[in-house]
């Protein structure tokens, strides 16, 4: 895209963002099986013992910077191709606070992930008390956006969850 050229408007997501999103949510659901073995490693680390490394540990590492990558990559497509409209109807009010909580979910992920990324390889006590912070927030805002998409499916029915499994023509 040249630097003068605004980002286009779509009618719906493309392949790769909705490929990239549920790519999102499997790592972070993933993040939460692999979390105890985090839990354990970062004790034993504190505590100057031997660290239980393990394959889930490792995995969670790395899903963490996988989740980095994607929410950088998520991002630059948001930016270039920007988003499909509001369904019609919705009041700005709706769209500010869906908008809000877009972004606060794009930058709480990169909050979270480099939070656990400075602890674990900086070792960096506050930083593992402000990722377990972070990511709370972040549970929080995964379940408003879940109803969301919830309610736009099951009370208001105008499609907007469709927008998610196909993309645009």
């Amino acid at each position: 895209m040249r630097p003068d050229a605004a980002p286009q408007i779509s009618t719906g997501y493309s392949r790769l963002q909705i490929a990239l999103h549920w790519v999102t949510v499997g790592l972070i659901l993933w993040q939460f099986v692999a979390n105890e073995a985090m839990g354990q490693a970062w004790r034993a680390f504190r505590q100057g013992t031997e660290l239980p490394l393990s394959a889930l540990v490792a995995a969670h590492v790395f899903a963490g910077l996988a989740l980095l990558a994607i929410a950088f990559w998520r991002m630059i497509l948001r930016v270039t191709r920007n988003a499909p409209p509001a369904p019609a109807g919705q009041t700005a009010a709706l769209r500010a606070a869906a908008a809000a909580v877009h972004g606060a979910l794009y930058i709480l992920t990169v909050a979270v992930a480099v939070s656990g990324a400075v602890a674990w390889f900086g070792g960096i006590a506050t930083a593992a008390e402000a990722h377990e912070f972070l990511k709370t927030l972040l549970l929080v805002l995964i379940g408003l956006h879940v109803a969301a998409a919830l309610w736009h499916q099951f009370w208001l029915r105008d499609g907007l969850m469709e927008r998610m499994r196909r993309p645009q023509a």
